[in-house]
């Protein structure tokens, strides 16, 4: 703490059950869930092992817990409370078109925080298909996932930059679908689909139902 900050340390830096997870999440990230050891994460989040074991009972409680964390702290980063107006590239400026199209960027895996998400997030999908009291944390992100898109596209109709006309809800939908199976190709390294191929493909299809010219949702 310095003379000019009269804030406790402890107050300044994350909760030790937050550094814990992050620390999780990261090596999940880099080497996969497989791998995790309770003792390289307490290493990593600068804790003891006993500190980790004090809030999470058994390895799979903290590597369970890490995911539902990354999963739905991104969901606050970029979907904010839902209406159209989260966190992101999407919420700069411009018009609601522009903000569709930065959605639609940032929905999938280039490389950097983006791409992390996706490994952490499929890691999750796959638990949530083995555990059954995992899906209904997918659920509620899939919800707000939906709601994010159902307000943009609500906001071109609005502007007048969409017909009104359009079937707001099925292409929400369809974009939701277009970004989750375009986004695992290119996950996976598919020669036939990286991801700006990924981004494109998206931005025709759903310009295609919104009835408006793809470039305008390239980008």
């Amino acid at each position: 703490m310095s003379p000019d900050d009269p804030t406790p340390a402890a107050e300044q830096d994350p909760p030790a059950a937050t550094r814990i997870l992050e620390a999780a999440c990261e090596l999940i990230a880099a080497e996969g869930i497989e791998e995790v050891r309770i003792a390289r994460v307490a290493q990593r989040a600068g804790a003891s092992t006993s500190l980790v074991h004090h809030y999470f009972s058994t390895r799979e409680d903290l590597l369970e817990q890490a995911l539902v964390h990354s999963f739905e702290q991104a969901g606050d980063e970029r979907f904010g409370d839902g209406d159209g107006a989260g966190g992101g590239d999407a919420a700069r400026g411009g018009s609601a078109l522009d903000a569709l199209a930065a959605a639609i960027r940032e929905s999938l895996p280039y490389p950097g925080r983006q791409e992390r998400e996706w490994v952490l997030w499929v890691e999750l999908w796959i638990r949530a298909v083995r555990e059954p009291g995992l899906r209904p944390v997918a659920a509620r992100m899939y919800e707000r996932y939906r709601t994010w898109m159902t307000g943009l596209i609500t906001a071109g109709v609005e502007s007048g930059e969409l017909g009104a006309d359009v079937d707001v809800e099925g292409a929400a939908e369809l974009a939701v679908a277009l970004l989750d199976g375009a986004g695992v190709r290119a996950m996976l390294g598919d020669p036939g689909m990286d991801v700006d191929d990924a981004r494109r493909l998206v931005a025709a299809q759903l310009a295609g139902a919104l009835g408006i010219d793809p470039g305008r949702l390239e980008g």
